[in-house]
C-alpha cells in the first residue's frame, strides 16, 4: 500500500471546517511532531461531539500519512467502533476522494479492548504456550465452570453457606481487573464472604487451572493474560512497536489491567490519545477506575497535552445548568462548564408526586402530552437506577396500551436456546470446552450427565475427536441421532460448509431437539433465524464466536428487524444502558435518597460521587425536556399489617436547597386555588367547643 508522507498531503480548505477550535486543537495535535507527537488528554463533556473528534484525529492522522495498519482504535463496544471506523472514512474522503475507502479499509486494528486482545493473543498464541483454537466463555458459562469446580472441590455441601457460582465469579473478576489483593476485595465489596479467603484462593486456583485444561478462556483472561504479556520486555516493544498512533475511546471507563495494557504499549506516551469524561465514569461495578482519567496527565514525563471540550450540541442551556450545578458538588473532578448555542426557556422540572403509583400515571400522561405535541414516542425515554425500579410504570404503560421497549433486562444471548446453539459451535471449535460440551450432549434424549462426563473425558486426551465420538455411541441414545451428531461435527470440524452457512446446518440439526425440549419451539425458531442473520456480518465461526460473546446485543432491539409490531414505543432505560444516547424528553424516575444515590451504594465516599456521577450522566441525556420524579412516599413488601406500609422519602442529596433555583418545582396532580381555598362542604361544624366540652 502506497501512503504518501506528512509533508506531501494538502488537505482542502474546509476538510475541518465543521471543527470547533477546541475540537481542532485535539484533532491536529502533534502532528507536525509525527509519529513522536506527545500524550493527549481530551476531556469531553457530555454532548460535545466526542465521537466526532475522535473519527476527525483518526482520519485526519491517515490523510496526513500515518498508515492505518499501525493504528489502534480501541472502544468499549464492537458497535462503536464500526462507528468510528465510518464516520472516519466519510471524514477521509472530503480529502483523499475515492482512495479513502481503499486507505480506511487498512484500519483493520479497530476494536474493543477485549476483542484486540483476543486477536492478539491467538497471534502470539505460541511464544506464550497457547493453543491458538481457544474458546470464549460467556458470564453464564464461566458461572457454571465456576460451580464445576466448586462441587468437585466439596464446597457445594459445607456445613456454613459457600457463595453462589455468580458470587464467586464476581470476585474472581473484581480482583482480576482491579488488580487488587483477594482479602482487600472481599473486605471492602463482598464483606459476607470474607470468612471464605482460604477456600476462595484455593477455588479460582482450581477454575484456572479448569480453564487452562479445557482451552477455554472468560471475559477476564482476555485482558489479563495480554497485561502478562506486555509486561514482558521483549513482547510490549514488539507489539507496541507495531502500532504508532493509539487512540481510546471512553478511557474514564478502564480498569487497572486496560489501563496497565495501554502504558505498556505506549510507556512513554508518544502516539497516545484518550478519550473521555471523568463526569461519566460511572461502572464501579466492573472495576472501573476514574482515577485513570483524573491521574493521566501525569503518569508521563512531561506531563501529557489536556485539551477540554465544554461546547453541547445536545441540550438546551438550562438544562445544562442544572447539570453543571449537580456536577460541581464532586469532590475530584476536571474543571467544566458545559455550554450551548441552544437557549431554550424551559428549566428542568422537579416534580413531586405522591407514590410509585401516582409516579407512573404522571409519566404516562406526559408521555402521552408529549407525543400529541409531535414528538415521537421513540424521542422520549425513561431512565431509572435500577431495572426493578420501572415495574408499576410497565403495569401502567400495559393498561394505557403505550408500547415500550426495555433495555438493561434479559439479553437477546441469554436466551436458552440461543445459547445451545452457540454451544454448538464452541463445541466443535474446542472440543476440550466441557461447559460447551455438557450443554450439547444433553440436548440428545437419552443422555445425562453421566453420560456426557464419560465422552468428554476420552475427548479430553483424544487427538482425534471425530474417531473418539463414532467409537462413543452411548446405547440408550437412537443410533441415527447419535450418527446425526457426529455428522454434524465431521462437518464443522473438515469445513464442509463454509461459513455462515455451517450455522443454518446447526439450525436444521437442532431444530428437532428445539420441538422436543420447548413448547413454543415455533416462536424460539424465529430467534435462530435471526441469528442466522447476525451471523452475515461476521467473516468466519471463529470471529462470530469470539466477538459476540465479547459484545452481545443489549436487547433484542439491538438486532436485525422491529423489536415490536407498533409503529413507535417509549424507550425505558437504565441509566447504565443510557450511556451514549440521546433523547428529545427524558423522565428520570425515584429522584430521592435511597434510589439515586442507591442505598446499596452508600458505603463509602467513592460510591456516593460515583451515584452523583449516574446522576449527571441520566440529566445530561435530555435534549429539550428534563423531568426528575419525587415520589413522597413507597411502598414497602412484607411488613407486618400492623405496621406502616410505606416508608418517606427525603429528595437525592445531590439536589440540596442551594440548586434548587436551577428547576422548576411543582407538584402532581397539581391542585387549584379555587379547590384548595373551598370548603368540602356547605356544612359549618365548631369541632373545637366539641373537643373541649370532652373534659367537662
Amino acid at each position: 500500500m502506497a501512503l504518501a508522507n506528512d509533508s506531501a498531503v494538502a488537505a482542502p480548505a474546509d476538510y475541518l471546517g465543521a471543527l470547533n477550535p477546541e475540537q481542532r486543537r485535539a484533532v491536529e495535535h502533534g502532528l507536525g511532531q509525527g509519529v513522536s507527537a506527545g500524550p493527549l488528554l481530551v476531556i469531553a463533556g457530555a454532548g460535545s461531539g466526542k465521537t466526532n473528534t475522535l473519527a476527525h484525529r483518526a482520519a485526519h492522522l491517515i490523510v496526513r500519512g500515518a498508515d492505518p495498519r499501525r493504528i489502534m482504535l480501541l472502544t468499549f463496544t464492537r458497535r462503536a467502533a464500526a462507528e468510528m471506523t465510518r464516520r472516519a472514512e466519510n471524514i477521509a474522503g472530503k480529502a483523499l476522494g475515492p482512495d479513502a475507502a481503499t486507505l480506511m479499509g487498512g484500519l483493520e486494528w479497530a476494536g474493543t479492548f477485549h476483542g484486540i486482545g483476543a486477536r492478539l493473543l491467538r497471534e502470539y498464541a505460541h511464544p506464550i504456550g497457547l493453543d491458538p483454537s481457544f474458546t470464549i466463555h460467556d458470564r453464564s458459562d464461566s458461572a457454571d465452570l465456576m460451580n464445576l469446580v466448586r462441587h468437585e472441590m466439596g464446597l457445594s455441601k459445607t456445613e456454613r453457606r459457600f457463595p453462589a457460582k455468580g458470587t464467586c465469579l464476581a470476585i474472581y473478576s473484581r480482583v482480576v481487573n482491579a488488580q487488587a489483593d483477594l482479602e482487600e476485595v472481599l473486605a471492602g465489596v463482598f464483606p459476607w464472604c470474607a470468612m471464605w479467603g482460604d477456600e476462595l484462593r484455593a477455588l479460582f486456583a482450581g477454575y484456572v487451572e479448569a480453564k487452562q485444561s479445557q482451552n477455554v478462556f472468560d471475559y477476564d483472561d482476555l485482558l489479563l493474560w495480554w497485561a502478562q504479556m506486555m509486561a514482558v520486555p521483549e513482547l510490549a516493544a514488539e507489539i507496541g512497536g507495531r502500532f504508532d498512533h493509539v487512540l481510546v475511546d471512553e478511557y474514564q471507563d478502564t480498569n487497572s489491567l486496560q489501563a496497565g495494557i495501554l502504558l505498556g504499549l505506549k510507556p512513554e506516551g508518544r502516539g497516545l490519545t484518550v478519550v473521555g469524561d471523568d463526569a461519566q465514569s460511572i461502572y464501579s461495578f466492573r472495576a472501573a477506575e476514574v482515577k485513570n482519567i483524573l491521574d493521566f496527565p501525569n503518569r508521563f514525563s512531561p506531563p501529557a497535552a489536556m485539551v477540554t471540550l465544554e461546547r453541547n450540541y445536545r441540550s438546551t442551556q438550562p438544562i445544562l445548568t442544572a447539570a453543571n450545578a449537580v456536577i460541581s458538588l464532586a469532590e475530584r473532578r476536571f474543571t467544566k462548564n458545559l455550554w450551548t448555542d441552544r437557549a431554550g426557556f424551559e428549566q428542568p422540572s422537579l416534580v413531586s408526586v405522591r407514590d410509585e403509583n401516582d409516579q407512573a400515571r404522571y409519566v404516562a400522561d406526559q408521555v402521552l402530552e408529549t407525543r400529541e405535541a409531535g414528538i415521537d414516542l421513540k424521542a422520549q425515554a425513561v431512565l431509572f437506577r435500577a431495572s426493578h425500579h420501572s415495574g408499576p410504570l410497565e403495569v401502567e404503560l400495559t393498561r394505557r396500551n403505550i408500547p415500550f421497549v426495555k433495555f438493561g433486562g434479559l439479553k437477546f444471548l441469554e436466551a436458552a436456546h440461543v445459547k445451545d446453539v452457540l454451544a454448538t459451535l464452541r463445541f466443535a471449535e474446542n472440543p476440550r470446552d466441557r461447559v460447551s460440551g455438557f450443554r450439547v450432549m444433553q440436548l440428545m434424549q437419552g443422555i445425562g450427565p453421566a453420560i456426557a462426563a464419560r465422552v468428554l473425558d476420552g475427548l479430553s486426551a483424544a487427538a482425534d475427536m471425530l474417531g473418539v465420538l463414532q467409537d462413543s455411541a452411548p446405547a440408550r441414545v437412537a443410533p441415527a441421532d447419535w450418527q446425526a451428531f457426529v455428522d454434524l461435527m465431521r462437518g464443522l470440524r473438515t469445513g464442509l460448509a463454509t461459513w455462515p452457512a455451517e450455522l443454518d446446518t446447526v439450525r436444521r440439526w437442532y431444530e428437532p431437539h428445539l420441538d422436543r425440549l420447548y413448547e413454543d419451539g415455533s416462536i424460539r425458531m424465529a430467534d435462530l433465524v435471526q441469528l442466522c442473520q447476525i451471523a452475515t456480518g461476521y467473516p468466519s465461526r471463529e470471529r462470530f464466536l469470539t466477538e459476540l460473546t465479547l459484545d452481545p446485543p443489549s436487547a433484542t432491539s439491538d438486532d436485525p428487524g422491529a423489536p415490536l409490531l407498533d409503529e413507535d414505543y417509549l424507550i425505558l432505560s437504565t441509566i447504565h444502558s443510557a450511556k451514549g444516547q440521546e433523547w428529545k424528553s427524558v423522565f428520570v424516575l425515584n429522584a430521592v435518597d435511597g434510589c439515586i444515590p442507591s442505598d446499596l451504594a452508600m458505603g463509602s465516599t467513592d460510591e456516593i460521587e460515583e451515584e452523583r456521577r449516574l446522576l449527571y450522566v441520566a440529566m445530561t441525556r435530555a435534549r429539550d425536556r428534563l423531568d426528575l420524579v419525587v415520589p413522597q412516599r413507597f411502598y414497602v413488601h412484607g411488613q407486618s399489617a400492623r405496621g406502616d406500609r410505606h416508608v418517606y422519602a427525603a429528595r437525592t442529596r445531590f439536589i440540596p436547597d442551594t440548586l434548587l433555583g436551577h428547576f422548576d418545582r411543582r407538584a402532581w396532580p397539581a391542585v387549584s386555588e379555587e379547590a384548595a381555598g373551598r370548603a368540602p362542604s356547605g356544612a359549618s361544624v365548631d369541632i373545637r367547643s366539641r373537643m373541649r366540652a370532652m373534659w367537662r
